[in-house]
């Protein structure tokens, strides 16, 4: 290798790679290498300004042998071959894989040729790019977003770097050992952590771009990483009540009709969502007026009433729009490679906006500004954020910015990034919200609520999602919800899915938000129209409200929503926290007790903020569980006893509550 010190940065040269590592952020470091004779200077989720003395490192050359860098606790040495390890206060946490003849610290395996960083060539274009480190014994990995799995602990586990619905990339991992890993590369690929080892792929790529950070705890990690890609704002406190929805209220008096009972039974509802399919076609970003023939004294009366209004906007444009030939003339849509101009057929022939164009971007803010924040309409709910395509051909799209393959998974970062400096020109930052169903690092400095997504109304996902919504905290992500009771119900009268309902209600008063939605079956409502467009054609799902299912389920959902209600003050805390250090609301125990080894094995139970242990219920049938306290005292909320930490104890759990332990302070 051939080393040298660049304005404070280290360069490496062998045969035709440039490695670069410089320092970035507290106690981290970015690496990046290509094959080209010069980087892309994207800098993608590494977006914040990095103070002067963190950008500040220690350089050390011996000749051609080897380069050590250094920032604060985190340092990487390279040796003659290019072979980076790692070190967190002078020990080796990290090395990568490397089988080859030269350069190896070991002398085993090295007739298997396996180099660290590999690029294969694409045909014509760019690279794709595999990197590899050695496994860790007792490692365990966590973050990465959300993946539709029960697994906290992701170690052996394969993930797609893709956004699909319901599953969420976003790739910051946080290891057990001590530091932080961003994959910094919006490309479509795939990790696995391995026993063996950990392989990171970018099916196509220009250059490897990461980024890491050493810290003596998960907490102190998640704030290095959101000190160089963003926090979120402060949610404000009215915002963080009942959020009430369903597939679909389809004109603006069964909106009313909802709010007005609401407040008739003197239930404060926060927020209501107006779903899908609102409009004419999709595209027309429009009200229809048929069946909203005054969405302004809609939004007066809902405001009145203490109720903020989102609306549902999908990146899907029909070829029968009245926008689709001004966009597609204009290069405003994603194209495909081959085959038919198509990406999208739900319920239409359908390309999707390419906001990785800005143009794109402020053509689409200006008509939702005009069609629906003129109207009053506070908030939007970006669906289909991944985009969601007909077919996940990846190859067969192109964006702007480049083929899908390379930067695809940034596309719902910047469909909120659309919203968020349409509504801050308008001097509403303090006040903006986004619900997405997908997001990407540092999609949490553009006011992003990410949903989980059309998931099952069974158990099992109901412990997926606990897992997901506990691992994109992780990745930085603070703001996130479900669908309470899950998207998809087959019959809404079966006692099964009652029971559900009122378990995944109790489990999501301790969430950042708690909404209501779902699509009700049987569908067996018939539409309001026989047209084959427009708002009154499509379906609905059965009613959704709190009093939907009976006189029981409702009292306790009522009584569960009161103690939500209850909560505000301390969950508007959690929100300023997230804002100023990027800690998720919901936390793993071992964020709040990372010396507790078996906080690090439990998987079914959480901390809310630093003061609430919350153990859901995540079985049919199950009327009593065990919970783990750690050290302190902890007080059962639903029977007033104290108890001692450092042991297991067994909660009743009927029908109308789950255990939550308060800690009590000394």
């Amino acid at each position: 290798m051939i080393f040298s010190n660049v304005n404070n940065t280290l360069v490496a040269r062998h045969q035709t790679e440039l490695l670069c590592i410089e320092a970035w952020g507290q106690d981290a470091l970015r690496v990046r290498a290509t094959q080209y004779t010069d980087f892309t200077g994207r800098n993608w989720a590494l977006s914040e300004e990095v103070p002067e003395e963190q950008r500040k490192a220690e350089i050390t050359i011996d000749g051609n042998e080897k380069a050590v860098i250094k920032n604060g606790r985190l340092s990487i040495r390279v040796n003659g071959s290019g072979v980076l390890s790692f070190y967190r206060d002078g020990k080796l946490f990290l090395r990568e894989y490397y089988r080859n003849y030269e350069g190896t610290e070991s002398k085993e395996s090295r007739c298997l040729k396996i180099v660290g960083r590999d690029y294969k060539p694409i045909i014509g274009g760019d690279y794709k790019f595999t990197l590899r480190f050695e496994g860790n014994d007792g490692e365990k990995m966590f973050g990465m977003g959300q993946y539709q799995q029960p697994y906290l602990d992701l170690k052996g586990c394969v993930l797609e770097l893709a956004q699909r619905n319901s599953q969420v990339t976003v790739p910051f991992a946080v290891s057990s050992l001590g530091y932080g890993f961003l994959w910094n590369n919006p490309a479509v690929g795939r990790v696995s952590f391995g026993k063996n080892y950990t392989e990171w792929q970018a099916e196509a790529t220009k250059e490897m771009d990461y980024w890491i950070t050493a810290g003596d705890n998960p907490a102190q990690i998640i704030e290095n990483y959101t000190a160089v890609t963003g926090r979120t704002a402060v949610m404000p406190e009215s915002l963080l009540g009942l959020w009430q929805c369903k597939l679909r209220y389809r004109t603006q008096e069964e909106v009313l009709k909802v709010a007005r009972k609401y407040r008739s039974l003197n239930i404060p509802l926060d927020v209501i969502v107006i779903d899908f399919f609102h409009w004419t076609r999709q595209g027309d970003w429009q009200f229809d007026s048929e069946y909203w023939p005054d969405p302004g004294a809609m939004c007066d009366e809902l405001h009145d009433m203490g109720t903020k209004v989102v609306v549902s906007v999908w990146p899907t444009v029909d070829k029968k729009s009245i926008h689709f030939q001004e966009m597609f003339d204009k290069g405003f849509l994603i194209r495909t490679e081959r085959g038919s101009l198509q990406t999208y057929d739900f319920q239409g022939d359908c390309l999707e906006i390419d906001v990785t164009n800005p143009k794109a971007r402020e053509y689409l803010w200006e008509i939702c500004k005009k069609n629906y924040v003129d109207y009053g309409i506070d908030m939007f709910w970006l669906d289909n954020s991944e985009p969601d395509f007909a077919v996940y051909d990846y190859d067969n799209y192109r964006y702007a910015l480049g083929c899908a393959l390379e930067v695809s998974n940034i596309y719902p970062q910047l469909y909120a990034k659309t919203f968020c400096e349409g509504m801050t020109a308008l001097g509403r930052e303090k006040e903006m919200l986004h619900l997405v169903r997908s997001a990407w690092a540092g999609s949490q400095k553009y006011s992003t609520l990410v949903w989980s997504g059309d998931v099952p109304s069974t158990f099992e996902s109901l412990r997926d999602q606990l897992s997901g919504g506990l691992n994109i905290g992780l990745a930085g992500i603070p703001w996130w919800t479900t669908d309470i009771g899950g998207f998809m119900t087959d019959d809404v009268d079966d006692p099964a899915f009652k029971e559900l309902l009122l378990r995944w209600f109790e489990f999501a008063v301790y969430c950042p938000v708690l909404r209501m939605h779902g699509d009700r079956g049987p569908h067996d409502i018939a539409p309001l129209s026989d047209k084959e467009y427009g708002g009154g054609y499509l379906y609905t799902g059965r009613d959704n409200e709190l009093w939907s299912y009976g006189e029981e389920a409702f009292a306790i959902m009522k009584k569960q929503l009161d103690t939500r209600l209850s909560l505000k003050p301390y969950i508007a805390k959690l929100m300023k926290e997230a804002s100023e250090t990027g800690a998720p609301l919901m936390r793993t125990m071992f964020y709040e007790f990372p010396e507790d080894e078996k906080c690090w094995e439990l998987n079914d139970q959480y901390m809310f903020g630093s003061d609430y242990l919350v153990a859901p219920i995540l079985h049919a049938g199950e009327f009593e569980r065990e919970v783990y306290l750690p050290a302190g005292t902890w007080k059962n909320l639903n029977d007033d006893k104290e108890y001692e930490g450092g042991q297991r104890v067994l909660c009743a759990a009927p029908i109308e509550m789950i255990p939550v332990f308060k800690r009590v302070q000394a």
